[in-house]
């Protein structure tokens, strides 16, 4: 299969759209799913509070500035923190069937510690194992495979684990939702159709859908994919949703993206960029990983012309990454610079495109690195919007 259809075929699957190859008979495959969770159990959980768990993983970084001066960051969890965190996972399960089983493997735990780990520096942090649909579907699937892979029942698992967390967990408390890919999908359909114009939405201090497509009417906030819940405008905003996709802003979408692009008639997909929000171009806070950007990622290179090693987990360079929300025909993405300057001795190469077989698959942007390039932005943003939500009319 060619690397363009290929692609169009993973999306399609983090998209919710089931290709045909993913609808023939499922006894042509290994059985879809597992067990299903029970979430009253906390084995069934990757991560929960208090636990020496994937969210409690060493978020420690090199600050590299643009001098090449290297200081230690260190990472500290709140002790009592405030408001909640619930996270879904993106696509990353290398499980043999179609959907996973729920053992936690090394990749599920180390998505967690990339993208979620850093968020308790101010939030409990909630991430329920979930039967995903896997990489491996998706690798049968571009092989023209048939593999019953089946959405409703990842869907179905975060919903319970949400309903399980609000009765046993949260006990009136703020929640930031926070899902990438395939997760943030998922957390959209949640909101659509579990926290859109219901009580609970009172308790959303922001929803972080990251590289996925959240559709609102072109030139407004609100009135798309969520009703009543509009993108996040203001960092003091809440009940809201920040949402993009990235791609680097000397590559933009080529025709065939899916990402950044919706099908309704006269909408466009929501671009929110956690430096920015009222818009315009911002350096980032990014904390990006020291030595790559996982799964599909080209290996990082060194950070500074010395090659000197990094030993922390993460790297986070002052100055290095900008960003910008930009509408480029039918897409609206948040287009990423690097600030190369010549003086500078840190990298002027940064990694997160999605690559097969050692070839670059445009259409995908920065998909690797959606939350990393604006890791601390969407921590401090957190912060503030609980804040807010905490002072709000009414609070107890």
């Amino acid at each position: 299969m060619k690397l363009f259809a290929a692609s169009a075929v993973i999306a399609a699957i983090l998209f919710g759209v089931a290709p045909a190859a993913a609808q023939t008979d499922p006894a042509a495959a290994p059985p879809a799913v597992s067990r299903a969770p029970d979430y009253t159990q906390d084995g069934d959980w990757l991560c929960r509070p208090g636990r020496a768990d994937a969210c409690a993983a060493d978020q420690s970084a090199t600050v590299i500035a643009a001098t090449g001066k290297r200081t230690a960051e260190p990472f500290v969890a709140a002790a009592a923190p405030k408001f909640d965190c619930f996270y879904v996972y993106p696509t990353v399960s290398l499980d043999k069937t179609a959907n996973s089983d729920l053992e936690a493997g090394p990749e599920e735990k180390q998505v967690a510690a990339f993208q979620a780990a850093r968020f308790a520096k101010n939030c409990r942090v909630f991430a329920p194992i979930y039967r995903q649909v896997t990489l491996t579907a998706l690798q049968a699937i571009m092989a023209g495979q048939a593999v019953p892979a089946d959405r409703a029942v990842a869907y179905a698992d975060v919903r319970a684990a949400w309903y399980d967390y609000l009765r046993r967990d949260n006990g009136g408390r703020g929640v930031v939702l926070i899902g990438h890919s395939q997760g943030a999908g998922v957390l959209k359909q949640l909101l659509m159709e579990e926290i859109d114009r219901r009580p609970v939405a009172g308790q959303l201090i922001s929803a972080m859908l990251i590289g996925t497509n959240v559709a609102v009417p072109e030139g407004r906030d609100v009135g798309g994919d969520l009703k009543t819940i509009p993108l996040c405008r203001r960092a003091d905003q809440w009940a809201c949703v920040v949402s993009y996709v990235t791609f680097r802003a000397d590559s933009p979408p080529p025709a065939n993206s899916r990402f950044g692009v919706v099908a309704q008639p006269g909408m466009v997909a929501a671009c929110t960029n956690p430096a920015m929000l009222a818009g315009g171009k911002a350096i980032t806070d990014n904390y990006l990983g020291a030595t790559g950007a996982g799964i599909a990622s080209a290996k990082q290179g060194p950070w500074t012309a010395d090659g000197a090693a990094v030993t922390t987990p993460f790297v986070k360079a002052p100055g290095l990454l900008s960003a910008e929300c930009v509408a480029n025909g039918k897409f609206r993405y948040l287009a990423v610079t690097v600030n190369a300057v010549p003086s500078d001795p840190r990298t002027d190469t940064i990694v997160g495109d999605v690559s097969v077989g050692g070839q670059v698959l445009a259409d995908w942007g920065l998909h690797l690195i959606d939350m990393p390039v604006v890791m601390g932005n969407l921590i401090t943003l957190s912060a503030t919007q609980a804040k807010t939500w905490l002072k709000r009319p009414g609070a107890r």
